[in-house]
């Protein structure tokens, strides 16, 4: 007797399920616990990466994701405006920019302002003016394209409406449109917050100190010291997560909401 699609839907989650029982089954078995325990999950040896990891690495990590968001997002704005505007010129810079800066890898534009613009013009930037610069330019060709597309989707209605009521252009854009826009692409905003502090690991190519060690640099100077093994990096990777899984969270709150108003509208 043929199987019902049900049947054959409950026998392929069941098999999966099976599957993935004996998976981690084999992997409790095979692994060297007592191994992982010394050099990858060893209690001691995260003990012995506080406060540092806390006050140095974690608050370095913080800083520079903040530095790239706000230069990211201040030249995104102007980006997405020009991608929109009326004026070619400003169309053709705008689309250069975004897919020069989309399809460069990031550790590039580190090494060139680290190194290219010291040897080019024989002066150096700031560390954090470097770093800023760096994961900003190229944070600013993604977050445009986000915003570009959240004002397309703003009600061509909302524009004309401000226009009608005797506002300038850049007035309706800035107090009307803009607002909503970035409404609409907060949860991709977010994503490119948990993006930029990961990215964020590429400042040891410029070289540092202790002081401005972030938490890759960190975990990696830390695995150098006398049996520490992975377990430094494994404390790195918890406070990645610490950033990250809540940045997560959020941005499915505001796809949450985002999808509600779109319903309800």
């Amino acid at each position: 007797m043929a199987m019902t699609t049900r049947q054959r839907a409950k026998l392929s989650r069941g098999i999966q399920y099976a599957v993935l029982i004996l998976v981690l089954i084999a992997l409790v078995v095979l692994a060297d616990w007592q191994i992982l325990y010394e050099r990858v999950f060893n209690p001691a040896v995260i003990a012995d990466q506080f406060p540092g990891i806390i006050t140095i690495a974690l608050k370095n990590t913080l800083i520079y994701t903040a530095l790239g968001f706000v230069v990211g997002l201040s030249l995104g704005v102007i980006l997405a405006l020009m991608k929109l505007s009326s004026v070619a010129p400003y169309r053709w810079i705008a689309t250069l920019y975004i897919e020069f800066f989309r399809g460069v890898p990031a550790l590039l534009v580190f090494l060139a302002l680290g190194y290219g613009i010291p040897l080019a013009f024989g002066f150096r930037f700031n560390h954090y003016v470097t770093v800023m610069i760096a994961l900003g330019v190229v944070a600013a060709a993604y977050i445009a394209e986000s915003l570009r597309a959240g004002l397309q989707a703003v009600p061509a209605g909302q524009y004309e409406a401000a226009r009608s009521l005797g506002m300038s252009h850049t007035r309706a854009m800035v107090t009307i449109v803009i607002p909503q826009a970035l409404r609409i692409v907060l949860p991709p905003l977010t994503n490119e917050v948990i993006l930029l502090t990961k990215d964020s690991s590429l400042v040891y190519l410029l070289g540092m100190g202790l002081a401005q060690y972030e938490l890759t640099k960190f975990g990696r100077e830390g695995i150098s010291g006398a049996g520490a093994g992975l377990t430094p990096l494994v404390a790195a990777g918890i406070c990645y997560l610490i950033i990250t899984v809540p940045l997560g969270l959020l941005s499915r709150r505001f796809e949450t909401k985002t999808d509600r108003v779109k319903k309800s509208s």
